[in-house]
């Protein structure tokens, strides 16, 4: 019987070194590609396109640097081993930065800029693999064992790395603070490296200083990398940036100018601009609480600044707003950023209760806004009665799942530019809305541009005829985003008798700075022929095109 040799403790220190060497370098290349690809999404939108093509482009180059790797001669493999892992650290440390300024300063040369980052990131990682499985070609001959144990702890490594990067880093850390944790922990593999292959180096007192080098150019960067990202920022807006946060959903960022104007964009897009926010968050909301047989019960879907809460809370049949937002940063900036708040009338806050992520589908944190004097637009006695409830949730789960029922239901999401939000514009999810509303609830849809994304504003009207609703259309000019339009529908009404009902209002309840009865009914007015396509499809869970058409409004990208 043939049995392998017994292992001497010596080489049995110099697996498990190899195996936890592996396993950092597969997490901390794993952290890289991901890092760099939510940088290029949070930059260019379009996370799906993003993510594919950089982690895409990142493969290619790994295949390249393996096959680079055979030129090197045996008796440098450890040295260039180290000065591999350096090179990376630095490098991926750096990226995001690099990034972002080559985006503010050399727009015109970005693309070139981010993909050769990805490219160079790429080549380390695939060339430093290869490398390890000639080192240790020495202590495991066999082609099979000397496999198993440098790939087996690189893919677990990459697990490991991926659910730390999702679930821990992107949660307590901005993406830039995120590059050089990564780029710390690939120096201490580096050093890891040394300390195993010291005797084997061909030049130890340069990989030595490289070592020190390398440590010192990522613990700078750590130290002083928000300011240099906040720095590279500013030049991507004209008013200063008051605010930048990076959730593990999206980048998000406030500016006020010197008049006070608040401007707030999410992944370099504007969202809101405080000159005319009020028309479209007025537009957005009191139409349909006035078609609404009742108002007690109300679900804003997004939202998360509290803009659209604020002109809810205005009336007083209000008793209960469930508001659905994905990222907890963005409802937790609209409770705690004084500008924001000053915005929002501090509609969703209090002292007593936060919101938080919830585990699961339920009815959030409630509260009970407890000092409305101290914010503008509110309403004393109002307060004593309306519930507040937060749930950080994705939309499509919450109508999915939740069980209650509503009266009024707006839907204030992005413009449907990537396919996570286009489904968000989707049969599946207006099917399970339905199942939501009250006899003579009311939906409202925002849907972008009815003038330069005009396809894609028709294919939500089509979508939602699609799922039953009998939709009407109505826009108005909101001056930073130009002809803005909003689907409505009210269950029991034909959608003439909508229409109508939109045509009869000669007050509306509550306090407003911009809209009038005589604007909702002129609102329902739309140009010769802008309302007609010669397209028949909707969007579903497999066929979003209502994205595609939002790309081909906005030239972003032709369609066929």
């Amino acid at each position: 019987m043939n049995r392998e040799p017994a292992i001497a403790p010596t080489h049995r220190r110099e697996r498990w070194a190899l195996g936890l060497l592996m396993f950092l370098l597969g997490g901390c290349g794993l952290a890289y590609e991901y890092t760099l690809s939510k940088i290029a999404s949070d930059l260019l939108g379009n996370s799906v396109q993003q993510w594919a093509t950089m982690i895409a482009t990142m493969l290619f180059a790994m295949g390249l640097g393996a096959d680079v790797q055979k030129h090197t001669p045996a008796n440098v493999l450890a040295d260039r081993l180290i000065t591999t892992q350096v090179l990376l650290a630095v490098l991926g440390g750096f990226g995001p930065l690099i990034m972002i300024h080559g985006f503010a300063l050399l727009p015109q040369l970005y693309i070139v800029i981010q993909y050769s980052l990805a490219f160079g990131v790429g080549m380390l990682i695939g060339y430093e693999i290869p490398l390890m499985m000639r080192i240790n070609e020495e202590d495991a001959p066999d082609m099979r064992i000397n496999l198993a144990q440098v790939l087996k702890m690189d893919y677990i490594g990459a697990l490991v790395g991926a659910l730390l990067w999702t679930f821990l880093l992107v949660r307590y850390l901005s993406i830039d603070r995120i590059s050089f944790v990564v780029g710390l922990t690939t120096m201490a593999s580096a050093f890891l490296c040394w300390l195993l292959y010291r005797k084997r180096l061909a030049r130890p007192r340069a990989r030595a200083l490289e070592l020190a080098a390398g440590l010192v150019l990522v613990t700078v960067g750590l130290v002083v990398g928000r300011g240099l990202t906040l720095k590279a920022e500013q030049f991507l807006y004209r008013d200063p940036v008051i605010t930048s946060i990076t959730s593990p959903f999206q980048h998000i960022i406030l500016t006020q100018n010197e008049l006070g104007n608040l401007r707030c964009y999410i992944n370099g897009h504007l969202q809101f601009n405080e000159a005319d926010e009020f028309i479209y968050h007025e537009n957005l909301v009191h139409p349909a609480m006035h078609l609404a047989a009742r108002r007690e019960n109300v679900l804003i879907l997004g939202g998360g600044d509290g803009l659209a809460l604020r002109e809810v809370l205005k009336y007083p049949e209000v008793r209960a707003v469930t508001l659905v937002d994905l990222d907890p940063m963005m409802t937790e900036l609209a409770k705690s950023e004084p500008e924001l708040v000053r915005l929002n009338g501090g509609s969703m806050n209090d002292p007593r209760v936060s919101p938080r992520a919830a585990a699961g589908v339920t009815a959030g944190e409630a509260f009970r806004n407890a000092q409305p004097s101290q914010y503008e637009n509110f309403n004393p006695a109002l307060h004593e009665t309306a519930t507040l409830h937060v749930v950080n949730l994705d939309a499509a789960e919450f109508v999915k799942s939740v069980t209650g029922r509503y009266d009024v239901v707006i839907m204030d999401f992005p413009d449907p530019n990537s396919p996570d939000l286009a489904k968000l514009y989707g049969r599946p999810f207006y099917d399970h809305l339905e199942r939501l509303l009250n006899p003579g609830a009311v939906i409202v849809q925002q849907s972008g541009s009815c003038f330069q994304a005009r396809e894609a504003f028709l294919c939500t009207g089509r979508t939602l005829a699609a799922a039953g609703f009998e939709v009407v259309p109505y826009h108005d000019n909101v001056p930073s985003f130009g002809e803005w339009g909003w689907w409505i529908a009210k269950i029991g009404n034909s959608a003439e008798e909508t229409r109508q009902s939109l045509g009869r209002l000669e007050t509306l309840d509550v306090a407003t700075r911009y809209l009038t009865p005589e604007l909702v009914a002129a609102s329902r007015v739309f140009g010769k022929n802008q309302l007609l396509s010669s397209h028949r499809d909707f969007t579903s869970l497999t066929e979003p095109r209502v994205y595609h058409y939002h790309l081909q409004g906005w030239n972003i990208e032709e369609i066929p």
